[in-house]
């Protein structure tokens, strides 16, 4: 699979495209990492876990979070994807550029990081 259309797949799904694509990219395995010091920022293993975050930050969020695909780029092994990062919750407002850095195997996603480029907006956002 080419790891760009999967960036692309998986963003659609985000949107509420077709859901089987976040089975499909996402390995089984895969690990995924939010680093701060916020509840959400945790390393989540395994596919289950990691669709626990998604699941959470729509809840947190009461359906307002939003990731919007601004562009992506990829080789063999490695992919990187900024997408736009919109939510509101308990009053506060996020409205960030976030990155994706992804470890991929054939287009399939085995190890992501995400580092938002406002670190203090995202924390404020997403603290207790």
């Amino acid at each position: 699979m080419d790891a760009r259309a999967g960036i692309d797949r998986v963003f659609a799904a985000f949107r509420g495209g077709d859901a089987r694509a976040l089975f499909e990219v996402i390995a089984e395995d895969a690990t995924w990492i939010v680093n701060g010091t916020v509840p959400v920022a945790q390393l989540y293993e395994g596919r289950e876990r990691i669709f626990e975050l998604f699941r959470e930050t729509r809840r947190l969020t009461d359906g307002t979070y939003l990731s919007t695909l601004k562009w992506s780029l990829a080789d063999e092994e490695h992919a990187v994807a900024v997408y736009r990062a919109q939510g509101r919750r308990d009053g506060r407002e996020l409205d960030i550029d976030q990155v994706l850095l992804i470890d991929h195997e054939d287009g399939i996603w085995r190890r992501i990081v995400a580092i938002p480029s406002d670190p203090p907006a995202f924390e404020a956002f997403w603290a207790a």
